[in-house]
């Protein structure tokens, strides 16, 4: 059984995404995109979902989804009952709305290891002191032509330089991103 507390972990853990509170009810953003709203009493959630494959995924599993009230119909949006998801297909619906208002750049960062998405989010907000413990001491950094060894290098390099496209492999050691490869 999924809990709106299991949907705000994995869809917090997405970059670029805040939690929001409006109307009595929490919803999980992407700039000012609603990717994932919750009912009142958090048994329920809205996604965002394509609209012409909505009527398909709602006539495969009618007892979990369902579409959302006649005023939503134009948006790309469905609706699940919760405690009928499971934790993996929860996690495949969150990514799937967060993808579709995201950068196509950002997409596959929830396929790498762990600490990458969030090391690239720490890198694209600037927030250093969150990023100093996600990366290896000894890191291998390759963006393209640039090479650089260390964590310290790196981290002096991303101050001053814009932030650098997420990356299309890694390799974590001990829970930190090890080789970092563009």
């Amino acid at each position: 059984m999924v809990t709106a507390d299991d949907v705000r972990e994995v869809g917090l853990a997405l970059p670029r995404t805040y939690e929001f509170f409006t109307g009595g009810r929490y919803k999980l953003k992407v700039r000012q995109i609603v990717y994932v709203g919750f009912s009142r009493d958090e048994t329920r959630m809205g996604f965002g979902y394509p609209r012409d494959a909505r009527d398909g995924l709602i006539a495969d599993d009618p007892d979990t989804f369902f579409l959302p009230p006649p005023r939503d119909l134009r948006y790309q949006w469905v609706c699940a009952h919760l405690d009928r998801l499971g934790a993996e297909e929860m996690r495949e619906l969150v990514t799937d709305a967060w993808r579709m208002c995201t950068p196509r750049m950002l997409h596959d960062l929830p396929e790498l290891p762990a600490p990458a998405a969030a090391a690239w989010a720490a890198m694209d907000a600037g927030e250093w002191s969150d990023l100093r413990p996600l990366l290896h001491p000894y890191l291998r950094f390759t963006d393209g032509a640039l090479s650089l060894r260390g964590r310290t290098q790196v981290l002096d390099h991303l101050r001053s330089h814009p932030t650098p496209r997420p990356p299309t492999a890694v390799d974590v050691r001990d829970g930190q991103v090890y080789r970092w490869m563009r």
